[in-house]
């Protein structure tokens, strides 16, 4: 009896492995997006709709991540960024927020372990947002991943943990303010910076001091449970990306979605180009 049952879970990998690649293949025919971001969006939702305890919507949530980042690696998307975890949930319950971090301290570690996806398909991994907000184990499990990966170049996945995208801004805006009130000290001891005309703090500037210079804008960002708000992620960055939002929580993403929204970016991506141009 087991021996059947291990046959058919074999067969029915092995049909699933053969439709994936068949899908692949037709989505191919057309371009690739370079770079996916996702908002994790629903966990907490799908656990109470399913009755399942606390703390096991963000499990299967793990899985459905796992499964998605292996399609996109499989579709040779360069760059994929996914919302772990905002600013703002650090307002949630303390014995709440205290479970999220042993759980993503537990998941940065089994990332990097040997065999692990990333290290399968040669991932870099960063980890992007005001990192001194986390507790110290989670720190140093992100840093730890980071110069584990950093000679990984096949890929680039961006995990953005203690972040939002006006953080973001503000940390960049300051950081360039800082720099060129630097260059204007020494260009005044050397009595070079009077009648300056040009900008105090160019556009280039606050690029270049942006957590996410590490990937280009996205093209598509999907975010789960239908909402179509972006919710302080990714602001700067998304002004020409494809937004899908399918009406289904995080842990039930499949395969079909992100077929749908590779599909919907193909269709648009002329647009966008176009669009892209006249920023």
């Amino acid at each position: 009896m087991e021996e059947t049952k291990t046959k058919g879970e074999s067969m029915f990998s092995n049909m699933a492995y053969v439709l994936r690649r068949c899908l692949f293949g037709v989505l191919s025919v057309g371009p690739i997006p370079d770079h996916i971001a996702f908002i994790m969006d629903g966990n907490r939702r799908y656990a109470e709709k399913c009755n399942l305890e606390e703390g096991a919507g963000h499990e299967l949530g793990y899985m459905a991540l796992m499964s998605m980042l292996r399609y996109c690696y499989e579709l040779e998307v360069k760059y994929v960024t996914i919302y772990a975890f905002s600013i703002d949930n650090f307002k949630r319950r303390p014995e709440e927020v205290q479970t999220l971090m042993d759980l993503i301290r537990e998941k940065i570690e089994g990332l990097v372990k040997e065999g692990s996806l990333v290290n399968q398909y040669g991932v870099r991994v960063h980890f992007i947002g005001d990192l001194k907000l986390l507790d110290e184990p989670v720190r140093l499990a992100a840093e730890k991943a980071m110069a584990a990966t950093a000679g990984n170049s096949k890929a680039v996945l961006s995990i953005c943990i203690a972040y939002t995208s006006t953080n973001e801004i503000m940390n960049a805006v300051e950081l360039s303010c800082e720099e060129k009130w630097d260059e204007l000290k020494i260009l005044d001891s050397c009595g070079a910076a009077y009648g300056l005309t040009k900008n105090f703090v160019d556009l280039v500037d606050v690029e270049r001091n942006m957590f996410m210079k590490v990937a280009p804008s996205p093209d598509i960002v999907v975010r789960t449970s239908g909402e179509s708000r972006l919710s302080n992620f990714l602001l700067w960055q998304s002004s020409c990306s494809i937004l899908y939002s399918p009406s289904i929580f995080w842990p039930e993403i499949g395969l079909r979605h992100l077929g749908w929204a590779i599909l919907k970016f193909q269709r648009y991506r002329s647009y966008l180009e176009k669009t892209k141009k006249r920023v």
